[in-house]
């Protein structure tokens, strides 16, 4: 029988220290490398942490020393985070796929003394722009491929330095002692990591979290999906989102569960059906595609088992969430039910990796109630979460049993929410962080003297005491004749068919809400495929009349849906067109973390927008892209822009009652 989370200390060296012997040889962390699970044991990453830390002593890192940590989801990078953190210093993770620029921001504004990086191409990007770093001395690396050549005077390897401690230790017994001494200075309400917001307005913060801000926030959700040292996560996100810090370190030293680090972003399908995670997160994006891709396969399934199929999802889209909720079901549908999991829903569960899910997580944007409602009709106990970095992620959760596809949940544990007069969302909690480094300005303006944080998310409490978010406070305008403009929630919307992979909304102060479409290429490349549909590129699809007719019709649905609601039945979308190109973060488009940066997307596509106002039925238009090598080149074409229909409201005055 599992034994209750450990707790161990205010900091995660100490909860390290703690696991160790408490937890000494169960699984903490394992790798995938050359098709190969490596383990390591609770007691094996202190060792490993010691030595690194150690190692990073003797090159000179100290207490306060910023180190940036960049790379994909590597058992080292996570080490040094907690080496860093054990000699009074704060790691600084950096999103892997920053482009030069934004890579210099950073490191020049948080002061960056060290970098510990994955690879050869991480240690080149920092090169690069090594001219411009006014701190950064050394460079940690990992994989040691294609390195050998390098000026090794502020090069290392983290085994080199590792090797550095272990022979320190071997010298000198005592040593280790009063590195742990040492470590054990450092308290909870110091700053344990800096993560750089998105800049979805401008330049990225550093937003600096506690110690206390962070274990906190784990031991309560621990504590509320009654997680332990038994569970197994999957690490496979951006490890300088605040949701892999959490997920990955915090909660993983606070219950003393093991992580998982993926042989690769390609083979994350592959690795997670052998793991089998118990506990597990993912934007809606993936759980969309995971769909797609199982209903593109069922197409091309035999006739029996399509029909199968068919039947035993009907099954569980009446009885599944009801049977998972512990509501009453008669015993004809259990043992229905029960013939659906093992013929069924068992081995598709089996190949999504999902066999052994607790609690699975998604937040970040909305997800399609019909997709939310076909995995927990699965078993699988999906739940929505509301957070953000400022909050070390919780804001709110779905309780058990309250699980509601329009809605984020109740306050979480310790947390207490309001919403303002102009409708923002504000909170207080334990993960509420420190300040903005080197940015009282928008500390002080973000977070008032009492604690209170402002979101930046416009939302409303429903009768049932959950929350429900609408879209971004500043976002939210009036057409015209003033009906509400909520961007985002229309883009939400039009993001629950499998074949819209982004939309941006536009109407502010105009006459009639028009948007852009990017289509997903492999929900409507596949679909092209069944329809005899050929094209040579993204943007040959994104101009097909037979893809036109598609998305117009997805248009259409959501403007039925629209004019059932009060509140958004005047800002039905009257105009669209499909861009010629995928929005990018490379391109400037979008942040690091998906999110779309309006102000640029309306500088950049002014031409687009006028002709979707100015009754243009084609625009011919050149955009410039940033290849992967670098290279900077353009994409010509001529866009089409089509008028869709509106339907009446379900009741007079609803523009009316909205506004009012």
């Amino acid at each position: 029988m599992a034994e209750p989370p450990v707790t161990g200390g205010d900091t995660f060296p100490k909860i390290l220290f703690h696991n160790a012997r408490v937890y000494g040889q169960r699984p903490a962390v394992r790798e995938k490398e050359f098709g190969i699970w490596q383990t390591w044991t609770w007691a094996d990453v202190l060792e490993e942490v010691r030595a690194l830390s150690l190692g990073l002593k003797q090159l000179g890192c100290v207490a306060g020393d910023k180190v940036a940590v960049i790379g994909a989801n590597r058992p080292q990078l996570y080490w040094s985070m907690v080496a860093v953190q054990a000699l009074g210093g704060v790691p600084v993770p950096l999103y892997a796929d920053s482009i030069a620029d934004e890579m210099a921001y950073v490191l020049n504004h948080a002061e960056a003394r060290f970098a510990v990086v994955e690879d050869q191409e991480q240690v080149d990007k920092v090169l690069e722009i090594s001219g411009e770093l006014n701190q950064l001395q050394h460079i940690l690396y990992d994989d040691p491929k294609g390195l050998r050549d390098y000026d090794k005077k502020r090069l290392s390897s983290i085994a080199h330095v590792q090797e550095i401690g272990r022979q320190i230790l071997a010298s000198d017994p005592t040593v280790a002692q009063a590195w742990k001494q040492d470590a054990e200075q450092v308290e909870g309400g110091d700053v344990a990591v800096m993560l750089y917001t998105s800049g979805t307005t401008g330049r990225p913060k550093g937003v600096m979290l506690t110690y206390d801000n962070l274990v906190i926030s784990a031991r309560n959700a621990n504590d509320f999906d009654h997680l332990n040292e038994t569970e197994d996560v999957l690490a496979y996100l951006p490890m300088a989102w605040v949701g892999d810090h959490v997920f990955s370190l915090a909660q993983a030293y606070c219950a003393g569960y093991c992580v998982n680090c993926p042989e690769s972003l390609e083979t994350v399908l592959t690795d997670r059906k052998e793991i089998a995670p118990t506990y597990f997160f993912a934007p809606p994006r993936v759980f969309e595609g995971l769909l797609t891709h199982v209903m593109v396969r069922m197409e091309d399934a035999s006739k029996t088992k399509k029909k199968m199929f068919d039947y035993f999802l009907r099954v569980a889209d009446r009885v599944g969430e009801r049977i998972l909720n512990g509501e009453k079901v008669s015993l004809k549908d259990r043992l229905l039910y029960a013939i659906g999991e093992f013929c069924v829903f068992g081995p598709l569960k089996n190949q999504m990796g999902f066999s052994r899910i607790k609690v699975a997580y998604t937040a970040g944007e909305a997800i399609g109630p019909e997709i939310f409602r076909f995995y927990r009709s699965m078993g699988i106990n999906l739940k929505q979460l509301y957070g953000q970095t400022e909050s070390a992620v919780y804001i709110t959760s779905q309780p058990d049993g309250e699980i509601y596809p329009d809605t984020v949940g109740r306050p979480f544990k310790d947390v207490e929410i309001k919403i303002a007069e102009n409708g923002e969302v504000l909170y207080r909690s334990p993960g509420s962080f420190k300040a903005y480094f080197k940015n009282e300005e928008a500390t002080t303006s973000t977070k008032d003297a009492e604690g209170w944080v402002k979101t930046g998310d416009a939302g409303i409490f429903l009768e049932n005491g959950h929350l429900k978010i609408i879209d971004r406070a500043k976002d939210v305008g009036k057409l015209t004749d003033g009906a509400m403009f909520a961007p985002k929630y229309l883009e939400n919307k039009l993001k629950f068919f499998p074949n819209i992979k982004e939309a941006v909304a536009f109407g502010h102060e105009k006459d009639f809400v028009a948007v852009f479409i990017n289509i997903d290429l492999i929900a409507v490349g596949n679909w092209a495929e069944r329809n005899n549909i050929s094209y040579a590129s993204y943007q040959e699809l994104a101009a097909n009349p037979r893809v036109y007719e598609m998305i117009q019709s997805h248009v259409e649905q959501v403007n039925r849906d629209l004019a059932q609601e009060p509140m958004m039945s005047g800002s039905q979308i009257s105009r669209f067109l499909v861009l010629h190109k995928e929005l990018d973060p490379d391109d400037g488009e979008l942040t690091r973390t998906q999110k779309v940066r309006r102000s640029f997307i309306a500088e950049r596509y002014a031409p687009l927008i006028e002709a979707l106002y100015d009754g243009s039925t084609h625009k011919h238009v050149v955009t410039q892209v940033s290849f992967e090598d670098g290279r900077i080149g353009s994409i010509e074409a001529d866009v089409e822009i089509r008028d869709v229909q509106t339907f009446p409201a379900t009741h007079a005055g609803a523009y009316q009652e909205a506004a009012e």
